[in-house]
This record gives structure tokens, sequence and C-alpha cells, in this order.
């Protein structure tokens, strides 16, 4: 059973269940007011019988006629019942209405005014009949209730081919309705089976409204999106990968082919071919671990924790001193942030190695202060051309063509700023050199203790 097939069958059975509550209902309360009318009916009639009123057991003129007998014009039988329990009819149809023991009773022993309800059969009528004691004796009074319960039988009829038609309205109702809302779900259904079924991304997905259907065609169509531009920067990241991994290649395929004449080879040579082969290998080595977590982004499967920026950035100047020998001066103030541990050492580790690898003289400078980090150098800067693409990948400016490393370093500063809801810069620094480095959002600074 499809959506739109359910959720007509809802509305149908929420219908079916409202129209037999309200039909109940309605018939209850009619019958208890009908049947309260006749009580109240019978026993003003009886007043008036017992103060001398006799005519209204009389036959109704306005049904008496040839077709009609005594009986069917007057639908009410009256007889008095002595102190003994004998009766004695007084007027009304020709009916032997029986007497109940509370009648006898009432009539021996009941204060005026004092009345019982019953209901009864004879023949083919139905009857409800009250007594009324009137000391000594009682005054009965019965009136047929078939024509009443006629009544209340075609009003039963006509509250139940109601509630039928209340069924099939919402029935009809419903399935317009799903039929309205899962169209577009439909269509939605259709997209996703297209892409699943090895379509392309860039597919119209249809959208409109407010509600939750559109919400969901207008996150759908985000998504695509945000899975289109990954497919496009994976695509980018492969090619520009293949492109990177060629030069180191070739350089080790080079010297594979020189190593098989090692033994022909000068002592210096010898040196300079193996330190060539171990700095392409470490070369190799570096850029891979650089593409594995641009691709796969390691840190974001963490969750994010309370981490100290200056005690990151004191772990990973204690490094770079270990690695390169060189005075790293450190103005870090404490400031707790939200967010991952290893991607912010990450981070940091590649700003500094940056800095020192075109900073070859003076000491380069770490600074963290309020969620913001920078790393200055005296090394010959960043050209104003090259400001908005140092943090591209595999972007390497005229002046780093030269140096090693893989174009990655950068590009992964940035990421990980971004997803710390920050961003990164890059500017001259004043006395020539550059200053590079990379903020993390408001939201996420917490204040130290």
């Amino acid at each position: 059973m499809n959506l739109t097939a359910r959720l007509a069958l809802a509305f149908a059975a929420v219908g079916a269940v409202a129209a037999v509550l309200v039909g109940v209902f309605g018939y209850r309360t009619a019958s208890d007011r009908v049947h309260e009318e006749l009580d109240r009916t019978l026993l003003t009639t009886a007043a008036e019988i017992t103060s001398g009123a006799t005519a209204v057991l009389a036959p109704n003129p306005a049904i008496t006629g040839p077709d009609n007998d005594h009986d069917e014009a007057q639908p009410m039988v009256a007889q008095r019942i002595g102190p003994d329990g004998t009766a004695r009819r007084i007027g009304g149809r020709q009916a032997a209405v029986p007497i109940t023991p509370a009648e006898r009773v009432l009539a021996a022993h009941g204060h005026p005014g004092d009345h019982v309800y019953h209901d009864v059969t004879v023949g083919p009528d139905d009857y409800r009949v009250v007594t009324v004691a009137q000391g000594p004796g009682a005054l009965q009074l019965a009136v047929d209730v078939d024509e009443t319960r006629h009544v209340l039988s075609a009003l039963a009829t006509r509250i139940t081919l109601a509630s039928v038609l209340v069924l099939l309205a919402a029935a009809a109702a419903g399935w317009l309705i799903a039929r309205r809302v899962t169209r577009r779900l439909v269509r939605l259904t259709e997209v996703a089976e297209r892409i699943s079924s090895g379509g392309g991304l860039d597919v119209e997905v249809p959208g409109g409204g407010r509600d939750e259907v559109g919400r969901l065609a207008r996150s759908f169509d985000a998504m695509l999106g945000r899975l289109a531009t990954a497919r496009a920067d994976q695509e980018r990241l492969v090619q520009d990968a293949a492109h990177e991994l060629r030069t180191p290649l070739t350089s080790l395929r080079t010297n594979t082919s020189v190593l098989r004449r090692f033994a022909d080879l000068e002592p210096d040579a010898r040196d300079r071919l193996l330190a060539d082969v171990d700095g392409e290998t470490r070369e190799l080595t570096h850029l891979v671990d650089e593409l594995v977590e641009l691709a796969t982004r390691t840190h974001e499967v963490e969750s994010p924790a309370s981490v100290d920026l200056a005690t990151v950035a004191a772990r990973a100047v204690d490094r770079i001193r270990r690695r390169s020998g060189r005075e790293v001066l450190v103005c870090l103030e404490p400031v707790a942030v939200l967010g991952w541990d290893r991607a912010l050492d990450r981070a940091v580790t590649n700003l500094l190695e940056n800095a020192v690898k075109f900073d070859r003289v003076g000491p380069v400078e770490m600074v963290v202060r309020g969620g913001r980090v920078e790393v200055r150098d005296r090394g010959p800067g960043v050209a104003e051309a090259d400001r908005a693409h140092v943090f591209d990948r595999f972007y390497r400016a005229d002046t780093a063509r030269a140096l090693p490393g893989s174009g990655l370093g950068l590009a992964i500063v940035r990421q990980v700023a971004l997803a710390h809801g920050g961003e990164v810069f890059a500017a001259p620094r004043p006395g020539g050199g550059a200053i590079v480095g990379f903020t993390i959002a408001a939201d996420r600074l917490a204040p130290t203790c």
C-alpha cells in the first residue's frame, strides 16, 4: 500500500470514527429527549384526566376516517386501579394493559402524586405506561409508542446514511489531500532513484511551498549542491594530486635508473644520489599524508572538546624547534576553544613549518591572542597577487617553487579554520616578511578559569 492509499485510509478511518461518535451521541440525545417529553406528556395528561378533562381520551378527528378504526385514532389507554388492585377502563383504546405489582402497591398505599413508569407490550403494540396515585386508588395511562419508535428508527437510518456519506467524503478528501501532498514526495523519490541509479547530480529538484515537503525539497537540493561541490573538489584533488605526485615519482624513477650503476659512481655522487632519494621519499610521504588529511578530514570524526589554544601552540613550537633547530619567539595567551586538538595542532605546525621554510635568517614569531593565531616571519613576504591563492591546494607562489613542499600545508590550515567557524589571513609584515594565520569563531571561544 503506497503512502497516498495509507493517508486516504487514515482520513477515512478518522472520519468514520468521528461520524459514528457524533451519530451515536446525536441519536442517544434525541432518543432521551423524546422519551423525556413522552413521559412529561403522559404525566400532564394524567393530571388533566384526574381533574375531569376526559376529552383527551376521545378519538382524534384529524386521523379518523373510513379506513381508520377507533383504536388507530386514539393511541391512549386509560383505566382506574382500585385500592384492591381491580382495574376499570375509563376511555381511550380498547386494550387490556396489565397491572404490575408495583402499580398495585401504589394504588393501595401511594400518596397522591406518586407515580411510576414502565414499558409493556400488548398484542402487536408497545406502550409507555404511567401510573399516578390518587389516594385511594390510582390512574393508569398508557400511550402507544410504535410511532415514536418508527421516528427514532428513521432518525437512526438517516444518521447511518449521513455517517456513510461522511466516511466517503473523508476518504475522498483524504485521497485528494494525500495525492497533493505526496505528489512532490513522488517527484523527490524519482529524483533520488535517478541519482542512485547512476545519474548525475545536476538534476532539478521540484520544490515550492513552506511546508515540511518544501523544506525537504530545499534541503535535498542543498544536499545535492554540496555533493556536486564535493565531487568537483574530489576530482580536482585527484587531478592536482596526480600532477604533484608525478614530479617526485619521476625523480625517483630517474634515481632508480641511476642506482643500477651505483657501483660505478664516485663516493660524492653516491652520497648526493642517496640524499636525493631520501629527500624525494620524505617529500612523497609528506605529500601523501597531507592528501589523506585533506581527503578524509579524519579530525571531524572525533567529537569536539575544550582545547587550550596556547597549549597547542606551545607544543607545536617545541616540535619545530627540535626539527629545525630554529629559534621561535612566542607570545601566548591562554584561551579555551571548542574544537579538535589534533587538527589545531596540525594547522599551527603547518604555519610554523611554512614560516621556517621561507625565513632562513631571523627567528619566527608565534602569537596567540583571543582566538587569533598568527605566525610572523622575515621571509620574502606574500605578493599582493598571491594573497588570494596561498591557501588554495597545490598553489605555489613564484618565490616558493624552488623550495620543498607540496602546496597543501596552508590548504589544511584553511580547512581547519573553516571547521572551527573561523577564517584564514595572509598579510605583509611591516619591515618585511609576512603574517599568516587563522581565527576561531567567537561562539567557539570560552573564558578560561
